[in-house]
């Protein structure tokens, strides 16, 4: 929903697009197709030693010329019998079938996706859905240890970040944006890093990178755990096969789909997650990142993860093949890392046609990852009040914000509906445990009063932090933005002339044992004990949505 700012030496976003491919256009298609024409089920595709293992189940044989499977291994682009056949078995209702991994090899099979065929007639049938390595840990160099803490998080304005401002602020996390195509460069470039793999060397560019690492580094060396956004800028004229070809049309957009649609760009994204996973694992001492982000709130189609298709089932179809390429490479790398997809707060509401529901596009997510392997996603969610500029995060419209599965939004108000639907049988991980979930992005605004963003804050703090399942609480921003407050998004710890909100003081002593403090200020702000509205969970709610109105209101 917000528009990031490129941060003088950090790092603008990734978004990871990749084209759709076939098979069925949404859930029920799926289902019905499975049905009638792929009766066979791939149960697993894991990685053993130097192989990988297919479990292959159905009820009933399908019938064949030969009695035999074959298994083919598709490159992402590919759809159908196109790919390479890596295995044949005799057909049966419950058998394995093993083939070589190949990795960091030209024939890797790392990041494909794999399906089952029968020879009928003389042609090659397709009879299961496709399924992807669900493992790729069991490969990596190395496990490193996560910098988990406190979820209280931040950020950052780079000219402000000192060891001595982040202690005082008790920050543990810090979230970075990262265009990949910033950092891909050309071997003719002088000081480029070159990276061998797959059978190909690759070129990153040897200044964007050193900055990145010596930010990186500066903050691990106080204790700061680091989360990185990953997007697509497509600037760069040594990445432009990063771009997905339905997003080619796109101008100055923040984030562009990545391009799983041809193989240039399928490689490249390949080499890219590797390149990452390895350089940033904390074991090469160039510094440790230890969550990635895929894409900025993708469901915002026209903003952040630009294709010009209207197709909700496309656009996520793409997002699923990159994500599945960088969770496989950069998991073979680093097997602590946690990789989560990015969504906003328009949960069953859009407010930009171009978008799409949030609550629709996980769902199709989910459906699709299931369906093809469930790995350990996270989910990087941002509970923004709706209208993002509105100052009350404990009193927001209540047509707007609902206890209901179908509230348009999900704010930090209602948040428990996101949790509670995560917590259903559907969206577990391969554990059966409830996904991390990472509130990467949230902030409240000054505009209309400081004391309405300092208990903004400190509601939308504790309510976070009284939640088991959330792994961060990222507060957007340390420094208000010139162009967003052209809004009335003053979101940041501090003015335009560098001076400190109360709202620092506020966010300072919350997560520390001056939190009591806090709370009383917040309760006194508010209206009530703040303690008790988070733990009886009591949800005040306003008619209309005029600000300006409501804020007279309470004024008075």
């Amino acid at each position: 929903m917000k528009r990031k700012n490129k941060m003088m030496l950090t790092l603008m976003a990734v978004a990871v697009g990749v084209l759709a491919a076939a098979g069925f256009g949404g859930r029920n298609g799926a289902d019905c197709a499975e049905a009638a024409g792929r009766p066979v089920s791939i149960e697993s595709c894991l990685i053993s030693e130097e192989d990988v293992v297919c479990e292959i189940r159905m009820a009933s044989v399908p019938s064949s010329d030969d009695g035999k499977f074959y298994v083919y291994a598709n490159d992402v682009q590919l759809d159908g019998t196109t790919g390479s056949i890596v295995a044949k078995v005799d057909a049966g209702k419950s058998v394995s079938a093993s083939f070589p991994l190949n990795y960091n090899t030209a024939d890797s099979n790392l990041s494909r996706k794999f399906l089952i065929a029968v020879k009928r007639n003389g042609e090659m049938i397709q009879v299961s859905d496709e399924h992807y390595i669900t493992n790729p840990e069991a490969i990596a160099a190395y496990s490193s240890t996560r910098m988990d803490g406190a979820i209280k998080g931040l950020l950052p304005d780079i000219t402000k970040v000192t060891g001595e401002e982040l202690n005082e602020l008790g920050i543990h996390q810090m979230v970075y944006n990262m265009d990949i195509d910033d950092i891909c460069s050309d071997e003719s470039v002088p000081g480029t890093i070159a990276f061998p793999y797959n059978g190909q060397t690759w070129y990153f560019n040897g200044e964007r990178i050193a900055e990145y690492d010596s930010t990186i580094r500066t903050l691990n060396k106080y204790g700061i755990q680091i989360t990185m956004v990953l997007l697509n800028g497509g600037q760069n004229p040594y990445a432009q096969d990063l771009i997905h070809p339905l997003a080619a049309d796109g101008e100055n957009c923040p984030g562009y789909a990545l391009n799983v649609e041809e193989e240039a760009g399928v490689n490249h994204l390949k080499a890219i997650g590797a390149f990452l996973g390895q350089h940033y694992s904390g074991q090469t001492g160039c510094g440790q990142v230890d969550n990635w982000i895929i894409g900025n709130e993708v469901n915002a189609r026209t903003s952040w993860w630009y294709t010009n298709s209207t197709s909700m089932d496309l656009n996520v179809n793409i997002y699923v093949k990159a994500f599945r390429i960088l969770y496989n490479e950069m998991k073979s790398m680093n097997a602590s890392v946690r990789i989560y997809n990015s969504i906003d707060q328009e949960w069953n509401r859009k407010s930009n046609p171009g978008s799409f529901l949030a609550k629709e596009y996980l769902d199709q997510f989910n459906y699709y990852m299931n369906r093809e392997g469930n790995i350990d996603w996270g989910l990087s969610y941002h509970p923004y009040n709706s209208p993002l500029y509105d100052p009350y995060a404990w009193n927001g419209p209540a047509v707007w914000v609902k206890d209901s599965i179908t509230t348009p939004y999900i704010t930090m108000q209602n948040i428990d509906i996101l949790i509670d639907y995560m917590h259903e049988d559907k969206f577990l991980n391969p554990a059966g445990e409830v996904r991390s979930i990472s509130l990467a992005e949230i902030g409240y605004t000054s505009a209309f009063g400081d004391e309405k963003q300092e208990a903004s804050i400190a509601y939308g703090y504790l309510k976070a932090a009284s939640l088991p399942d959330v792994d961060a609480f990222m507060l957007f921003r340390q420094t208000d933005e010139a162009f967003e407050m052209e809004s009335h998004l003053a979101l940041g710890l501090y003015d335009l002339e560098g001076n400190r909100k109360p709202s620092y003081e506020m966010y300072k002593k919350l997560g520390t044992e001056n939190e009591a403090e806090a709370k009383e200020r917040a309760s006194e702000i508010i209206g009530m004990d703040i303690d008790e509205m988070i733990r009886d969970n009591i949800v005040w709610t306003r008619e209309g949505t005029g600000v300006i109105a409501a804020t007279a209101e309470s004024a008075e």
